[in-house]
């Protein structure tokens, strides 16, 4: 998937027009319009400015990286958690299984 298609996607989970988008940044419609077809690549200072925009990471943004599946609160949690003492993160992870598990099971019943 290219960088126009995960513009386009964001910004219909959002619910913006190319319009809105361009306010929001300050970039012009008509480069939206252009970075949504594949017709232009946007410079890594405007990629970051839409990144910051929809709240995502750059790797989010591009579809690489690590993080490329996660949004920017999700990033944060995970670092969050990370600085959380071994007791801690064992309670929190133990936590997290649980609810998947449970989760899970009630998908696989119904």
């Amino acid at each position: 998937m290219n960088i126009g298609k995960y513009i386009i996607d964001l910004r219909k989970q959002h619910s913006w027009s190319q319009s809105d988008l361009a306010n929001k940044t300050g970039i012009s419609q008509v480069m939206v319009g252009k970075y949504e077809r594949g017709e232009a690549t946007p410079s890594i200072d405007v990629a970051k400015s839409i990144a910051d925009t929809f709240g995502v990471s750059l790797d989010y943004l591009v579809g690489e990286g690590i993080n490329a599946s996660f949004d920017k609160k999700t990033v944060q949690r995970l670092q969050d958690i990370q600085s959380l003492d071994d007791d801690t993160q064992n309670m929190l992870f133990r936590l997290i299984d649980t609810i998947i598990r449970d989760t899970k099971a009630k998908k696989a019943y119904s």
